[in-house]
């Protein structure tokens, strides 16, 4: 396998050659558009700068999760959830801005490879690669932000004021030219001096991705193919522990089979992660931030029934007889990690850290600020993260397990629904079992072919197998369920002064089930009526966050480029 040294050495030559990010101006002391670009290095230097971080902003980090129903907090509901974003709100225009900074530089390095180097065949791959960014970032500006002010050359100060916003047919057009040339041109393994690149086969499925989410399900389909086809990625398997293998490949730092893509993070480049909101109270963090109630219902138990429906489940002990996915991405109460045993339950006062015994700070009772839905995220968690409290696991931006739902997503809307479908949610099931496929007596294996069921089943595999990883917010885009997501709010245990008597009266962990219904999502409301648990988030959706703002000083200066409805 592949290290991640080889990405990490792609960010060294990034700090290097970050310079060349703010070569705008042409004194002939210095390099500059003009007389740059130069030679393959320079060509190379500034693709670098298309791999930084700051591209990437609301797809590490948990950005986009932090606004979905995955996710809970104890001091927050962000500002897509309750309606609250404006077009002066700072994370939107940093996107916005940023967007159009790789967009720019992919237009120059395209511009100046087509007019000095164009019989050059050694050149082509480097324009394949900035035309995957460009479409990239294009696409995802058109997913977020609908029409857009579009460029492909280079635009001066005055064109740049006068500019409207481009229909997003347009635009879609440019994005599947621009995926389709990547996907033509990339090589299979696309090495430059030692350091990974995107290749090929990434190209295919960011393009799928893109396709999937502008409903174009016979490309998407296609794309996911070629990269199954191709047998150059298959579902990671721990070599020590199978049974352990989904939740190993969020601790592994390799660049193993299963990953496509990845955005590399380094304690000793200062790019790592603060994650003390998602460390336990007792291990040094604080644990604000928590996988919701909502999902922790939406794993199914290991029967493969809903836990309303299945015989397996038990309210008061939720994470007994669940998909395994469950107890990987929270932590179940009893267990072990970064070095203390997580007890929430109210009576347990004292718990072990290190192997000695120390006060519970993640029990309620204890410290009023313990996580409000007693949970907390074991997805990734690496022992290091207690100490410092930052995590520099890469965050992977496209892995197998998901062009292989997206293939099955995209065949179910043709429906063309056969046996490669239901093998490809299989594999991915059957792992999380630590099995293959073809073990069927040993994961509940899915067999269903009826198109509105299967729809249905493959939504609640995506939620459940790529839970905090980025993803649901665009899933729930593309399924128009918005709405009904901002219109769920979230809940956790009561205070720490009612707690005690809730779990008197045997309450504990869950009074009772809450009731699942068709598309996964679970009701906790009846729980609230009662006043046997507490709201701690209030939902508020407001149609104007299907799209979002466009900075409101872009408007001001160009009376050309019009606002998204409702801000």
């Amino acid at each position: 396998m592949k290290k991640f040294r080889y990405i990490i050495a792609i960010v060294t030559a990034l700090v290097l050659g970050a310079s060349c990010a703010k070569l705008d101006l042409n004194p002939l002391s210095q390099a500059s558009s003009e007389n740059w670009y130069s030679d393959a290095d320079e060509i190379v230097i500034s693709l670098n700068d298309l791999y930084r971080t700051y591209l990437y902003g609301m797809h590490v980090e948990y950005w986009t999760d932090r606004r979905t129903d995955d996710w809970a907090q104890r001091d927050q509901v962000y500002e897509i959830c309750n309606g609250s974003v404006t077009s002066t709100t700072s994370t939107f225009i940093t996107y916005w801005e940023n967007s159009y900074k790789g967009i720019s530089r992919a237009n120059r390095i395209i511009e100046a490879i087509d007019s000095r180097y164009q019989d050059d065949p050694s050149m082509i791959p480097f324009k394949a690669e900035a035309s995957f960014f460009r479409a990239f970032l294009y696409g995802r500006m058109m997913l977020l932000w609908g029409d857009v002010p579009f460029y492909v050359g280079t635009l001066d100060l005055d064109e740049a004021f006068k500019m409207g916003r481009t229909p997003k047919n347009v635009i879609q057009d440019q994005v599947m030219k621009d995926f389709q040339y990547a996907i033509d041109n990339l090589p299979v393994d696309n090495m430059v001096k030692g350091i990974w690149r995107v290749n090929k086969n990434v190209a295919l499925g960011i393009a799928a991705r893109f396709c999937l989410n502008v409903h174009e399900w016979e490309k998407a389909a296609d794309y996911c193919k070629q990269v199954m086809d191709s047998g150059a990625y298959s579902l990671y398997y721990s070599s020590s522990d199978p049974a352990d293998s989904y939740g190993e490949l969020f601790r592994d730092k390799t660049m193993n089979t299963e990953i496509l893509w990845a955005i590399p993070y380094s304690f000793a480049l200062e790019t790592s992660q603060s994650i003390k909101s998602w460390v336990l109270r007792t291990a040094g963090g604080n644990n604000t931030a928590q996988p919701s109630w909502d999902l922790l219902a939406a794993y199914e138990c290991i029967d493969g029934k809903p836990i309303d429906e299945s015989p397996l489940f038990d309210c008061h002990d939720p994470y007994k007889n669940r998909d395994p996915r469950c107890c990987m991405t929270f932590v179940a109460p009893g267990t072990s990690i970064y070095g203390v045993e997580f007890n929430p339950e109210p009576s347990i006062t004292t718990t072990l850290k290190d192997g000695q015994l120390v006060k519970n700070k993640d029990n309620k009772t204890q410290d009023q600020y313990a996580a409000y839905n007693s949970t907390c995220l074991r997805k990734g968690a690496q022992p290091e993260w207690r100490d410092p409290i930052y995590s520099e696991n890469p965050w992977i931006m496209l892995r197998y397990a998901d062009v292989l739902l997206m293939y099955a997503e995209a065949k179910c809307e043709m429906n063309s629904i056969d046996g490669s479908v239901l093998n490809a949610i299989n594999d991915i099931r059957a792992r999380a079992y630590g099995v293959k496929r073809g073990d069927a007596d040993k994961y509940p294996e899915i067999t269903e072919t009826d198109q509105t069921k299967l729809r249905r089943l493959i939504r609640k595999e995506r939620r459940v197998e790529l839970a905090w990883e980025g993803r649901r917010f665009f899933d729930l885009r593309r399924w128009g369920w918005l709405e009904k997501v901002y219109s769920i709010h979230y809940y956790g245990h009561l205070n720490a002064t009612q707690i005690k008597a809730y779990y008197a009266a045997g309450n504990w962990y869950w009074p009772e089930t809450p009731q699942i219904d068709e598309d996964g999502f679970a009701d906790f409301e009846p729980m609230f009526d009662k006043g046997l648990i507490q709201r701690y988030g209030l939902h508020v959706y407001d149609p104007k966050v299907e799209l979002f703002p466009i900075p409101n000083e872009d408007i001001i200066i160009n009376e050309n480029l019009l606002q998204n409805p409702g801000y």
